[in-house]
């Protein structure tokens, strides 16, 4: 597979195009960035370890029957995947409360619900990721109904899959975020990456933050925090 110019930049990794107009590659970046990209640094190694653990998860969810974007990994920082239309919305699945659900609503982080509870968030950077309800995602011709109902099943089967896995190295899967893209113009597969980046993970024992939410509110040991994931999953540290 040849890996020709650069197709886009965005803040955690680049996308190239390859000999195959249906193929793209993704390489990732050390880059970290929070609230819309207002608080910037680098995270050592982070490339490595999303790329890595973002390719095992998506393996994973392949073989519970969930279409995603992944090919192959070529190296520890870039994947083959396929060329996708993302649809613009962010898809966040929560488990607990915690960030800014915890604090909208004015709740205690670490609060188990009775059952997962689903946002969508309208993908526009200027507009500041806006929140809103699959009738503006219609409204807004972001997806169809029929999109939108086959992204939610998707979505929450998915945290079902996360949530056992997570379970079984002593994580905690409280959050994360989806971002689903169409395929020869229709078919809906799951794409991006889930990663330490687009997850809220803590410890099942101690709660200790194991994602960026340690960059996010200052609280150092980032490189520790992506590192543990990676150890806990493949037994080794970038």
């Amino acid at each position: 597979m040849e890996k020709r110019e650069q197709l886009y930049e965005g803040k955690a990794k680049k996308v190239y195009a390859t000999d195959d107009s249906q193929m793209v590659i993704v390489s990732y970046k050390d880059d970290a960035t929070a609230f819309n990209g207002q608080k910037k640094g680098t995270i050592a190694g982070k490339g490595v370890v999303n790329n890595r653990v973002s390719n095992f998860l998506m393996q994973m969810l392949t073989e519970s029957g969930v279409p995603t974007h992944y090919i192959r990994e070529l190296n520890d920082r870039e994947t083959l995947v396929k060329k996708v239309e993302i649809i613009p919305l962010e898809v966040i699945i929560r488990n607990i409360s915690a960030g800014s659900f915890a604090k909208r609503y004015g709740v205690d982080e670490g609060i188990v619900f009775a059952q997962p509870t689903i946002e969508f968030s309208y993908k526009n950077d200027d507009l500041g990721d806006p929140l809103i309800n699959e009738y503006h995602a219609i409204a807004l011709n972001l997806a169809g109904p029929n999109e939108i109902a086959r992204i939610t099943d998707m979505a929450f089967h998915i945290n079902e899959v996360l949530k056992a896995y997570f379970a079984t190295i002593n994580v905690e899967l409280v959050d994360f975020k989806l971002e689903f893209g169409r395929v020869m113009g229709d078919y809906i597969v799951l794409a991006d990456e889930i990663s330490p980046d687009t997850c809220r993970l803590w410890d099942a024992i101690t709660h200790e933050k194991l994602d960026k939410d340690r960059f996010r509110r200052d609280m150092g040991g980032e490189v520790e925090a992506y590192n543990e994931i990676m150890y806990r999953i493949f037994g080794e540290k970038c």
